[in-house]
């Protein structure tokens, strides 16, 4: 397991080991002791999410406040994801700025996101498998949203305008200017 820092205090991008033979493959997708060992950060997952969709669906971006705050550890298991990510950290020199990263059933890397983050992905093959653990259970009142097409965030989805599909909720998130930093 590979394990590399971004210029984003506490964001990882996580690659395994992968052992393929004629039978297939095997890969650890996470190691606990590894994990802490590797970035200093103690992290207990509680909760596993799983989604599918079809390509240009854009979801996000989302994040939950404290004291609900979740840590996120983000793969795919079928097709490609261009997964975002937003530092929502006050006290950070990339407070505002944003991340993203191919994720994919191919490259099977993943992206550990600590809290203080709004994520969101973009669907960018016929359908993609999304999975997910975090570190504190999902809280409907804690739930917030900035809209995916904020442009102070200038966020490049990859996916043409004409062809994005968004929920209903997500095209009423916030504007970056507008969120109450609670972080």
């Amino acid at each position: 397991m590979n394990i590399t820092p971004t210029e984003f205090d506490g964001l990882f991008i996580i690659k395994p080991s992968v052992f393929e033979d004629s039978r297939g493959y095997f890969f650890e997708s996470f190691h606990q002791k590894k994990f802490e060992d590797s970035t200093g950060i103690q992290c207990e997952f509680v909760q596993d999410n799983q989604s599918r969709s079809v390509y240009g669906v854009i979801r996000g971006l989302h994040l939950q406040v404290p004291p609900m705050a979740q840590a996120k550890l983000v793969r795919v298991l079928k097709g490609e994801v261009l997964d975002v990510v937003v530092d929502l950290r006050k006290d950070q020199p990339t407070f505002g700025k944003s991340f993203s990263i191919h994720l994919s059933a191919e490259n099977k890397q993943q992206l550990f996101i600590p809290r203080g983050f709004a994520h969101g992905i973009a669907v960018l093959s016929k359908e993609a498998e999304f999975f997910y653990k975090c570190d504190n259970y999902y809280s409907p009142e804690n739930e917030r949203g900035i809209i995916y097409n904020d442009a102070s965030l200038n966020i490049d989805w990859k996916i043409e305008p004409e062809k994005r599909i968004i929920s209903n909720k997500d095209q009423k998130n916030l504007t970056f200017s507008s969120f109450d930093f609670l972080f």
